[in-house]
Protein backbone atom coordinates (compact mmCIF):
# COMPACT_ATOMS: atom_id res chain seq x y z
CA UNK A 1 0.00 0.00 0.00
CA UNK A 2 3.13 2.52 0.88
CA UNK A 3 4.52 2.09 -2.36
CA UNK A 4 1.43 2.54 -4.47
CA UNK A 5 1.19 5.33 -2.58
CA UNK A 6 4.52 6.14 -3.37
CA UNK A 7 4.28 5.58 -7.10
CA UNK A 8 1.08 8.04 -7.49
CA UNK A 9 2.74 10.83 -5.28
CA UNK A 10 5.49 10.15 -8.01
CA UNK A 11 3.85 10.46 -11.02
CA UNK A 12 1.88 13.40 -9.75
CA UNK A 13 4.88 15.47 -9.09
CA UNK A 14 6.24 13.98 -12.53
CA UNK A 15 2.83 15.42 -14.57
CA UNK A 16 3.18 18.69 -12.34
CA UNK A 17 6.40 19.49 -13.28
CA UNK A 18 6.07 18.37 -16.88
CA UNK A 19 3.63 20.74 -16.84
CA UNK A 20 5.51 23.82 -15.53
CA UNK A 21 8.47 22.81 -18.20
CA UNK A 22 6.36 22.57 -20.94
CA UNK A 23 2.86 23.49 -20.69
CA UNK A 24 1.81 22.55 -24.62
CA UNK A 25 2.02 19.01 -25.87
CA UNK A 26 1.61 17.97 -29.78
CA UNK A 27 -1.92 17.77 -30.80
CA UNK A 28 -3.67 14.52 -30.27
CA UNK A 29 -5.74 14.45 -32.75
CA UNK A 30 -3.37 15.53 -35.89
CA UNK A 31 -0.53 13.57 -33.88
CA UNK A 32 1.44 17.58 -34.24
CA UNK A 33 0.80 17.88 -37.99
CA UNK A 34 -1.93 20.58 -38.47
CA UNK A 35 -3.63 18.67 -40.65
CA UNK A 36 -6.00 15.66 -40.82
CA UNK A 37 -7.28 14.23 -44.10
CA UNK A 38 -10.57 14.30 -44.74
CA UNK A 39 -12.12 12.36 -47.99
CA UNK A 40 -8.38 12.03 -49.10
CA UNK A 41 -7.54 16.18 -48.95
CA UNK A 42 -5.40 17.57 -46.42
CA UNK A 43 -7.53 19.88 -44.03
CA UNK A 44 -6.36 22.18 -40.86
CA UNK A 45 -7.37 20.19 -37.81
CA UNK A 46 -10.13 21.11 -36.19
CA UNK A 47 -8.77 20.71 -32.64
CA UNK A 48 -5.41 22.55 -32.60
CA UNK A 49 -6.62 25.27 -35.82
CA UNK A 50 -3.59 24.26 -37.27
CA UNK A 51 -1.48 25.41 -34.13
CA UNK A 52 0.12 21.64 -33.86
CA UNK A 53 -0.38 22.06 -29.98
CA UNK A 54 -2.65 21.65 -26.85
CA UNK A 55 -2.66 23.08 -23.70
CA UNK A 56 -1.91 20.00 -20.89
CA UNK A 57 -4.94 19.14 -18.57
CA UNK A 58 -3.12 19.77 -15.80
CA UNK A 59 -1.89 23.60 -17.07
CA UNK A 60 -5.28 24.63 -17.58
CA UNK A 61 -6.67 23.59 -14.34
CA UNK A 62 -3.40 25.31 -12.75
CA UNK A 63 -4.30 28.74 -14.59
CA UNK A 64 -7.90 28.37 -13.63
CA UNK A 65 -7.12 28.00 -9.92
CA UNK A 66 -4.45 31.27 -10.19
CA UNK A 67 -7.29 33.10 -12.25
CA UNK A 68 -9.98 32.24 -9.37
CA UNK A 69 -7.42 32.99 -6.57
CA UNK A 70 -6.57 35.80 -7.73
CA UNK A 71 -10.10 37.34 -8.70
CA UNK A 72 -10.52 36.23 -5.43
CA UNK A 73 -7.79 38.41 -3.72
CA UNK A 74 -7.84 41.34 -2.18
CA UNK A 75 -5.13 44.03 -3.08
CA UNK A 76 -2.74 44.88 -0.94
CA UNK A 77 -2.68 48.22 0.62
CA UNK A 78 -0.54 51.07 -1.03
CA UNK A 79 -0.17 48.80 -4.30
CA UNK A 80 3.01 46.87 -3.64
Amino acid sequence: MVIASAALLAAAVYYAGLCAIRPFAPCRRCRGLGQIERFKKPHLCPRCHGKRLRLRVGRRAFNTWQRTRQAGTRPTPGGL
